[in-house]
């Protein structure tokens, strides 16, 4: 079985495909995870309690570019850890332990929206709230089918009538243009209707902020959403162009859900511990960011 990271090296134009992000924004990738990991190993050898000298013990058995790789290729090609653990040359054990592990260190570099990314600085935080208000974010969300909880009560919680089975339910709120994501709602319990996950998620905007959203968010403050069809009527011909071009103004926060369902863990049944989604689903919408240019890694 060939070597992800060999096959990309040698075809660096298929590494979208492969991994999901191009080969540049890898490259990138690559030189913040690696400042990342050598920190976290440095404190660890700080604290380590040392018996042996310095470079014994067993030696990794891929190097740290093949160890991220992996982590990327699974997001993006959901293999079996036993199949991602062939292709890498390690037991499905490792395989699932250097995924974990790099996982953590891609969640800290990769902000998964435009607010976690500026929400540490209060100044910058109030400039971009401000500045959001001269565009209308249009909002829209997805479900995810996830393995049935173990408990009667928490199945209860999370079985999604409009899916029929048990689902995590994610938001987005996107620029115009599918742009960028400016805030993301993970994980949440599948029955919860769209409009009140909006309401909590509106608070964190200004209160003169104006969105676009579908019908499932009729009722809401500042959002506009298009005509429905009046029970046993029709709409009359200007409603119905006025929908369409609604419509043609909202597809791009459609495009950026299909581009997050590109990465086949956030598409098909959730297959790791449930604890793991909302550390996934964001690791995912940092890619995302990076790979439509929204989100810029700082240079070394």
């Amino acid at each position: 079985m060939k070597n992800p990271l060999h096959y990309i090296q040698e075809y660096p134009q298929r590494t979208k495909q492969i991994l999901g992000i191009s080969n540049e924004q890898f490259q990138e990738l690559l030189n913040q995870a690696e400042i990342h990991h050598n920190k976290i190993q440095a404190e660890i050898e700080r604290k380590k309690i040392r018996i042996n000298e310095k470079g014994g013990g067993r030696k990794p058995k891929l190097e740290v570019k093949e160890e991220i790789c992996l982590c990327l290729f699974y997001l993006r090609q959901m293999p079996t850890f036993e199949v991602l653990g062939l292709h890498f040359g390690v037991s499905k054990t490792e395989a699932n332990d250097t995924f974990h592990y790099w996982l953590k260190i891609l969640r800290n570099i990769l902000p998964a929206s435009l607010i976690e990314e500026v929400e540490k600085h209060d100044s910058d935080y109030a400039t971009a709230i401000e500045l959001l208000r001269e565009f209308q974010l249009i909002v829209d969300s997805m479900e995810q089918p996830r393995e049935r909880p173990s408990s009667h009560e928490e199945q209860k919680k999370y079985f999604s009538g409009k899916k029929k089975q048990h689902t995590f339910k994610n938001q987005f709120i996107v620029l115009p243009y599918g742009k960028d994501i400016v805030d993301v709602e993970v994980g949440k319990k599948g029955p919860r209707s769209d409009i009140s996950l909006f309401c909590e998620q509106q608070e964190k905007f200004d209160s003169d902020q104006m969105f676009e959203g579908d019908k499932a968010y009729q009722g809401g403050e500042n959002i506009k959403t298009p005509y429905k069809k009046p029970r046993k009527g029709e709409l009359n011909a200007q409603q119905k162009a006025e929908n369409k071009e609604f419509s043609s103004k909202r597809i791009f926060v459609e495009h950026i859900i299909r581009v997050v369902k590109i990465f086949q863990i956030a598409r098909k049944k959730f297959p790791l511990n449930s604890r793991t989604y909302e550390q996934v689903i964001l690791t995912i919408c940092g890619l995302v960011r990076l790979r439509i240019g929204a989100l810029i890694l700082p240079s070394l």
